[in-house]
């Protein structure tokens, strides 16, 4: 879905569902530039999609506000189909050149990415310049410790990627991995609350300009999470299976068990949050909730995606 509230002329938001990212296209005026390009199962309908905002415009960039595997999917297709461009912050430049499948999360979260390189990095602090526009690169540490966001101050616009969205935030990984990022994302929240934008165009989900609204929600659940650190390891876990199953569409339950027990983003979920519980019992857990949310389906062993 294409949502265009209060947005300058020169940016169309391509809305994805839950599993991809938002495509944010940008008129260059003689050509078009693209902030993420979603999941790779979903990467020729990326290309088609944005083929259609472009309206007969070259695409000659790609920006990635981080390198999860939902955000950077439809790289390797976009730029074979447009031979863009691709900038990406630098956190995780080297594994990028080196392919590296578990430092990039991708292998840990039995997720797939086309292998991409890159151009060129853009540096927290560096101002970049799309749709007639100057946006700020801003460091967002918290959903993931080298993510950035795009803050433009003329509009109030910002790009927030996985920092903000309308209902909440991006799962904090860093601290799956035994490492610090409640105290990272709030820290982030109270940044964008300073800087006030007047829309938030986020990572997934519609636009939104409520920000106030969503800003107190979003506190609220990081609250919640850092009181109990097993919420933010079964939404992750929850990420996984659902993960799996877009690219399955149909699989059954000792398959999923199969494939994600032994992953190593699973063991840590288990290991360090639910020791007295077994692999497969935290996956039947992930699908009763996936389920319940009514993002998949399950008859007796078989669970098929939903897209809804």
């Amino acid at each position: 879905m294409t949502t265009a509230l209060a947005l300058p002329s020169t940016i169309t938001v391509i809305e994805r569902g839950w599993v991809s990212s938002n495509n944010i296209v940008f008129n260059d005026g003689d050509c078009v530039s693209v902030v993420d390009t979603g999941y790779g199962t979903h990467a020729q309908q990326t290309v088609q999609l944005v083929r259609a905002a472009a309206r007969g415009k070259p695409l000659t960039r790609i920006v990635n506000t981080h390198l999860h595997s939902d955000h950077v999917g439809g790289n390797a297709a976009l730029r074979e189909a447009f031979g863009a461009s691709i900038t990406i912050p630098p956190g995780h430049a080297d594994a990028v050149t080196r392919w590296d499948e578990d430092a990039l999360s991708y292998a840990p979260m039995g997720q797939v990415c086309a292998r991409f390189q890159f151009d060129a990095l853009l540096q927290p602090g560096a101002v970049i310049e799309l749709g007639g526009l100057a946006w700020r690169a801003v460091a967002t540490p918290g959903h993931d410790p080298h993510m950035l966001v795009l803050y433009n101050d003329a509009e109030r616009i910002l790009i927030s990627s996985d920092a903000l969205w309308e209902s909440g935030f991006g799962a904090i990984f860093p601290e799956l991995e035994g490492g610090s990022g409640f105290a990272e994302q709030r820290r982030v929240l109270e940044w964008i609350e300073h800087e006030r934008p007047r829309l938030v165009i986020p990572g997934h989900g519609r636009p939104f300009v409520e920000v106030s609204a969503a800003l107190d929600r979003a506190m609220r659940r990081l609250e919640a999470l850092a009181a109990s650190p097993e919420r933010n390891a079964r939404h992750v876990a929850k990420v996984m299976v659902k993960f799996w199953l877009l690219q399955q569409r149909s699989t059954s339950i000792d398959e999923i068990n199969r494939s994600l027990a032994g992953t190593r983003y699973l063991q840590l979920i288990r290991e360090r949050h639910f020791a007295d519980q077994t692999g497969a019992a935290v996956i039947e857990r992930a699908v009763a909730d996936l389920v319940a949310a009514g993002a998949a389906a399950r008859h007796g062993d078989r669970i098929d995606n939903l897209d809804g």
